[in-house]
């Protein structure tokens, strides 16, 4: 999965949690949890075809380093062949042993920087991947704990709601009795008219 298809999953993660049940009267969304750690599962686990890039990418780097190799014993072995035709003249010999050495350690120092380029962009790309997928679990929590504290919110108003409806039922039932039975004391726990 390339970073298309992440990108189209992140989408699917947002429209879960946008058309999920919005809490009247709040900001407040309820998503359904199993469903939104499900979509973060199969992002967690889609990631590692973005490390197969990574590795085609080595791969290159690898196939274009053993070309340079290559190359660099090509150059050596005709250094080689020069002076092995001329044996005789030990100032031309001394010379071509040169001239080989420094090809010998141009190739190196071309590998060597193929390589060190090749490592770096294979540690941009596993830090990139390992923010993002901070970024995405930070996200994820902070939604969580957002429709949490919002169903939280939503209870408790209507907990206080049925507690004010209770507590107006309970002064008209108190209103009605004493009306009915004037002259019994407010807090008297027997009932109105029975005789003791």
């Amino acid at each position: 999965m390339g970073s298309v298809e992440i990108q189209q999953e992140l989408n699917r993660l947002e429209e879960m949690i946008l058309s999920s049940f919005h809490i009247p009267l709040t900001r407040r969304t309820l998503v359904d949890e199993e469903k939104l750690l499900d979509q973060l599962d199969f992002i967690r686990v889609s990631l590692p075809s973005v490390f197969q890039e990574a590795a085609a990418i080595i791969e290159q780097k690898q196939e274009i380093l053993l070309s340079a190799e290559e190359y660099g014993q090509q150059i050596v072995e005709a250094a080689q062949a020069k002076r092995a035709q001329i044996l005789a003249e030990s100032d031309i010999i001394r010379q071509a042993q040169t001239e080989a050495l420094l090809l010998r350690q141009e190739v190196q120092l071309e590998c060597d920087a193929m390589m060190e380029d090749t490592l770096a962009e294979i540690e941009r790309k596993r830090r990139a991947c390992q923010q993002e997928l901070e970024e995405i679990r930070q996200i994820a929590i902070a939604q969580a704990q957002e429709i949490e504290n919002g169903a939280d919110t939503y209870a408790d108003s209507v907990l206080e709601n049925i507690e004010q409806n209770l507590t107006d039922m309970l002064r008209v039932i108190r209103n009605g009795r004493e009306q009915l039975y004037p002259d019994t004391p407010p807090h008297n726990n027997s009932s109105p008219g029975k005789k003791k």
